[in-house]
């Protein structure tokens, strides 16, 4: 078989594990992006969640900033930075900073869901106007970081100039629609809500519109996210999956709690005891999820990027153990490459 030539990333939820804390997290974030970079991924995202037990992601900049001061050359972003949430400004004035601090190696993926409960949104001051408004929320954005004005009242200090790529994520139509008119680079999140994903890539390549802007493309350029769970036996990647499957199972139930440790000796087993809502749901959730042995998740993923097309393929691994996460994502390195 010839090498996939798909750019292969990872991304990191910075999970807390049941009975552990955030600051373990996020020590665990910093040690697996140093492994990251040394296996040869091309970037390492993290996302912006709010009120979310299990995730120690909320003020992802600070953490982009965080990673990349303990990495030297992997391209560290947001995967993403919820929009409606902050104003257009603060985000330029930071990633310009971060842009700044660590040139040529930071991403902002932009998104316009709220990455959260309703009542987490309000008092995030969401503002919903500018949901409906993102494309232009993102052209403000891509302003405050292109080329300075001249005699420009307000201008993005540090940020200007910087030309920090710009990615547009999704999970339906309406992103891949901005991407594709804006001439943005374009996310798919299939690793979570895989449902509209080859329709959204078809919308996205039809409608692109190439950008002479900065950060604008000639070309369509994608990427699909996938969950990836990789060992030594197919036995041992089905057990550690579980703990990935509780996780859904919790979004599916709105009972939200920690990472938690493998459940049962095989995703059969754990299902057994879910309700036929429960598994349909979850089922669905995590349609794009390539478990097994090195070789056969090579193949799957593959398959993956030949028939979506995809340019970049974006994982995240949801073991428990982190040495197991690292192990994953280690063994999914070696047999990519």
């Amino acid at each position: 078989m010839t090498s996939p030539r798909a750019q292969l990333n990872v991304l990191d939820l910075v999970p807390i594990a049941e009975g552990g804390s955030a600051a373990e997290a996020i020590a665990q974030t910093v040690d697996l992006a140093r492994h990251a970079e040394r296996w040869g991924y091309g970037r390492y995202w993290m996302a912006e969640h709010h009120n979310f037990r299990g995730v120690a992601s909320s003020s992802t900049a600070v953490l982009i900033g965080h990673v990349a001061a303990h990495t030297s050359t992997i391209r560290v972003g947001a995967g993403g930075i919820m929009l409606p949430n902050h104003a257009p400004y603060v985000v330029a004035e930071q990633f310009g900073t971060l842009a700044t601090m660590y040139p040529g190696r930071i991403d902002l993926g932009l998104g316009r869901a709220p990455g959260t409960d309703p009542a987490t949104a309000r008092a995030l001051r969401r503002n919903e106007v500018a949901a409906m408004n993102f494309a232009a929320e993102v052209e403000e954005v891509q302003g405050y970081l292109g080329d300075p004005e001249p005699g420009a009242s307000v201008r993005a200090i540090p940020g200007e100039g910087t030309h920090v790529p710009l990615w547009i994520l999704g999970s339906s139509h309406g992103g891949a629609q901005v991407a594709a008119a804006l001439g943005l680079p374009y996310s798919f999140a299939s690793h979570f809500a895989p449902a509209a994903l080859m329709s959204a890539l078809d919308v996205y390549r039809r409608g692109f519109q190439a950008s002479p802007l900065p950060g604008g493309l000639d070309a369509p350029r994608t990427m699909a996210g996938a969950n990836v769970m990789v060992a030594d036996t197919q036995a041992e990647a089905e057990r550690l999956f579980t703990s990935v499957l509780e996780r859904f199972r919790g979004i599916v139930t709105n009972q939200r709690s920690g990472l938690r440790p493998p459940a049962g000796s095989s995703p059969v087993q754990l299902l057994a005891s879910w309700s036929p809502a429960e598994r349909s749901a979850v089922a669905e959730m995590t349609r794009v999820s390539f478990v097994g042995t090195p070789a056969d998740v090579r193949g799957q993923l593959a398959d993956f990027t030949r028939a979506t097309g995809v340019d970049e393929v974006i994982v995240t691994c949801g073991a428990f153990d982190p040495e197991a996460r690292k192990r994953s994502l280690e063994l999914l390195a070696d047999a990519w490459q």
